[in-house]
């Protein structure tokens, strides 16, 4: 392949009636055997780095910290996600990661300190309710005395494939009505250039929002 840049399967045809000396013989019955020891467990290291790879590139391809306009709609764009549509703004999720973002994107694009939020947990029986408040609260700098009661999910024997260890958090911003339409506006702005053929489709396909709601139906059973 040094010498000629074709395909291995092309040079494997090419070279399979030249016969080998004992030594490469060897080395590569050894190559064989090591990989069929390994197996699945080679292929599973060979892919955990090549997304490492392909994470850590990624990363390379954002600078920090973000131009204003970045955050300003990347954080509306995950209050699109996972933010409530009435009332004041409200973010609910898991993820650590999110939470903290929000909070800290709520008080550079709206002046909105940490301390005058709101927050409630959702937990499992089993979690210590304390502990998960203090773990939110460092995480996102909210006082422990603006956590309103947590609800507890009731026993469930079914299991669980993803266990949240952290439960889940409910981000409330008092008096935010103003905000929510504010974000909802950059969205708007961020899909005009789809908005047209959107609302074009939606029209063509108005009925679909005048099937009267009835109890739950089976849509495989014909």
């Amino acid at each position: 392949m040094r010498q000629i840049p074709v395909a291995k399967s092309s040079l494997s045809l090419w070279l399979k009636s030249v016969p080998l000396k004992p030594e490469h013989r060897k080395r590569l019955y050894t190559k064989r055997i090591l990989f069929l020891s390994r197996g699945a467990q080679s292929q599973k290291e060979r892919r955990q780095r090549e997304v490492w790879e392909i994470l850590k590139k990624a990363e390379d391809e954002i600078n920090l910290p973000l131009p204003r306009v970045a955050r300003q709609l990347l954080g509306a764009a995950l209050y699109w996600a996972e933010g409530s549509k009435k009332g004041a703004c409200e973010v609910t999720n898991s993820d650590p990661y999110l939470i903290a973002f929000m909070v800290k994107w709520f008080e550079s694009i709206f002046a909105i300190s940490p301390k005058t939020l709101k927050i409630r947990l959702n937990i499992y029986s089993q979690q210590d309710d304390l502990k998960l408040k203090k773990f939110w609260s460092q995480i996102t700098g909210i006082p422990t005395k603006n956590f309103g009661k947590s609800f507890v999910k009731p026993v469930n024997k079914d299991y669980k494939k993803n266990n949240l260890y952290y439960g889940t958090a409910q981000i409330y911003v008092p008096k935010s009505v103003d905000n929510k339409h504010k974000i909802f506006g950059w969205l708007a702005a961020a899909f005009k250039d789809i908005a047209p053929h959107v609302e074009q489709v939606k029209k063509r396909w108005y009925l679909l929002t005048k099937v009267e709601r009835t109890s739950a139906v089976n849509l495989d059973r014909p």
